[in-house]
């Protein structure tokens, strides 16, 4: 019986030692594989402008294009008189909805109130919201 018990940890032995090979052989293609891949979409993307569609089967493949791209000059900066005031900036475009949003749901607060029903979602709502317009001021 001990003969059977060291030759199935022999055999185990073995069969992880060879699980790990192959795992590395196969991690080893797969880069080999994508690297392959990314120069070939790099190469079609400098050659004809667009970018490769991806197959049907594959959701998704991203990554960065690496060298190759060489850094543009500097423009000289522009320097502005102090006297001159800064232009002003533009209005943010996501300030409106939220305002909008904002109002109609204080609108549906006092309507709340007033008939005496519970405020609380609507308190949090209008809290919610106002977080947004902040974190939209700041972007």
């Amino acid at each position: 019986m001990k003969d059977v018990i060291a030759e199935y940890h022999h055999w185990k032995a073995q069969g992880e030692g060879l699980r790990t090979e192959a795992m590395r052989a196969m991690e080893s293609r797969y880069r080999e594989l994508l690297t392959e891949a990314i120069q070939i979409a790099e190469e079609y993307r400098a050659d004809f402008g667009v970018a490769l569609k991806l197959p049907a089967g594959v959701a998704a493949f991203e990554f960065k294009a690496g060298g190759g791209k060489k850094a543009k000059p500097a423009a000289p900066a522009v320097v502005a008189p102090a006297s001159v005031p800064a232009p002003p900036s533009a209005p943010n475009p996501k300030l409106g909805p939220l305002e909008r949003r904002l109002a109609a749901a204080r609108k549906k607060l006092e309507a709340a109130k007033a008939a005496g029903s519970p405020t609380k979602n609507l308190e949090d709502k209008i809290y919610e919201i106002e977080d947004e317009i902040r974190l939209a001021q700041l972007a």
